[in-house]
């Protein structure tokens, strides 16, 4: 009888291991921080343009550094102890956003051109694209050394919805500060969850560094890196599928020509807009903790993204404000699925001693195609109209997992179940 219930999936696992709260206190407070400031960025930056290229600019400034120090990064994080690197990236996002704070303070700007604002805000955008480099392999490491394998999936699901409720509170509350306090003290907000996110680390103990071959030439580590990602089908197959989905289906980047131009639902209903997928991913990884989604795990991804894809055509068609935030929520329930079970992948398939460099490698296919994604989108509305380029990309979207589909049976039946049984086994 103990046996049985011992096997039962505990949806408060990793939650039983104190510094692993802490760390979701530090991983809310980046988040919120980080989706906050590039909203109340955007708004800002389009408001001194007119211009949808300008919101594909500030990806582009973010997407360059992050992607050609990636990989340098990763070497870096396997090397260092983890804390101690978090500590230099969350200081160096918290002098941005005070450099973000002056820029948009009128009394400061009051003597300086349209153009001098735009290009100082770009020039922090990009050296906050360098912190990113660093920030994301740094976190995804810290993370394995605070609970042990038997609840890294556990975990993976806890830190994606911490995530998403971030990426949830961090637009909305940017939405609405933009109309009540303005932009200024909106990134003052920015600034002071930086500082609680450092508040929060300091309740972390330094951890060991497992890398057997610390001394390793940057040329030796790079190399073993790519050719673990490039030789695991799996794990390249869920970094693609995501780029590819976030890079041509991502539709948010524009979201602000939608919100003044389109629906006309200004600051309020841009932050709306901008919450409803996150909403939606974090309902999904709620219901995850009690219903795992590691079974079958490559054909739900592939459904997950098709419904993605699905939803941004969607979008792009709506000119009623409610079917466009629905539309928008229906993505963020299957980007949540997608998450979770890339994030599952990624954990369980990764060794310890490579995880930063895997990191690395995911920040330049996911979290850089956000910002490559955002420029995809400002480009190509700029070629094609906004709503055409919206309906492009969602379209892209279709016919990539489709053909991910055919040509992968051994994506298609990935079960993640012989992995969780392993890892239980081990304890």
């Amino acid at each position: 009888m103990e046996k049985n219930n011992s096997n039962k999936p505990d949806p408060y696992q990793a939650l039983r291991y104190r510094e692993f709260n802490v760390f979701l206190i530090l991983r809310f407070a980046m988040v919120f921080a980080w989706a906050m400031q590039f909203i109340v960025i955007e708004w800002e930056v389009y408001s001194i343009t007119k211009n949808p290229l300008s919101l594909g600019i500030i990806g582009l400034m973010e997407v360059i550094p992050a992607v050609s120090m990636a990989l340098f990064a990763g070497h870096i994080v396997d090397q260092r102890e983890k804390k101690g690197l978090l500590v230099k990236c969350i200081l160096g996002f918290s002098v941005i956003s005070f450099g973000l704070f002056l820029v948009t303070w009128p009394r400061v700007v009051s003597g300086l051109s349209s153009d001098v604002i735009l290009y100082s805000i770009y020039i922090l955008v990009f050296l906050g694209g360098l912190v990113r480099a660093f920030l994301g392999p740094t976190i995804f490491s810290l993370l394995s050394l605070i609970i042990p394998k038997k609840a890294y999936p556990n975990a993976a699901t806890w830190s994606s919805t911490v995530w998403q409720i971030g990426a949830v509170l961090g637009p909305a509350v940017a939405g609405f500060s933009i109309n009540w306090i303005g932009v200024h003290w909106s990134m003052c907000l920015v600034f002071g969850f930086s500082v609680l996110s450092l508040i929060a680390l300091s309740q972390i103990s330094k951890k060991p560094i497992i890398n057997p071959k610390i001394g390793e030439s940057i040329k030796d580590s790079l190399t073993e890196g790519l050719t673990f990602v490039f030789r695991n089908q799996i794990v390249l197959g869920a970094l693609s599928l995501d780029m590819i989905a976030v890079l041509f289906g991502g539709a948010v980047a524009l979201l602000p020509v939608f919100a003044q131009d389109i629906l006309k639902v200004g600051s309020e209903g841009f932050g709306i807009l901008r919450a409803a997928p996150a909403v939606g991913s974090f309902i999904t990884m709620l219901v995850s903790a009690y219903v795992p989604l590691y079974k079958n795990a490559g054909k739900k991804l592939l459904t997950a993204i098709f419904i993605f894809g699905l939803s941004i055509i969607l979008f792009g068609f709506s000119t009623y404000f409610w079917l466009s935030v629905f539309a928008l929520f229906l993505s963020g329930l299957a980007d949540g699925i997608s998450v979770v079970i890339r994030q599952t992948i990624l954990q369980l398939k990764t060794p310890d001693h490579m995880r930063g460099r895997v990191g690395a490698v995911n920040s330049i296919f996911v979290g850089s195609s956000n910002e490559l994604g955002a420029f995809e989108s400002g480009a190509t509305a700029k070629l094609m109209g906004t709503v055409t380029s919206v309906i492009f990309g969602g379209s892209v979207t279709l016919l990539t997992v489709l053909g991910f589909g055919l040509i992968s049976p051994t994506f298609r039946n990935l079960d993640l179940q012989k992995d969780m049984d392993d890892h239980h086994n081990m304890e």
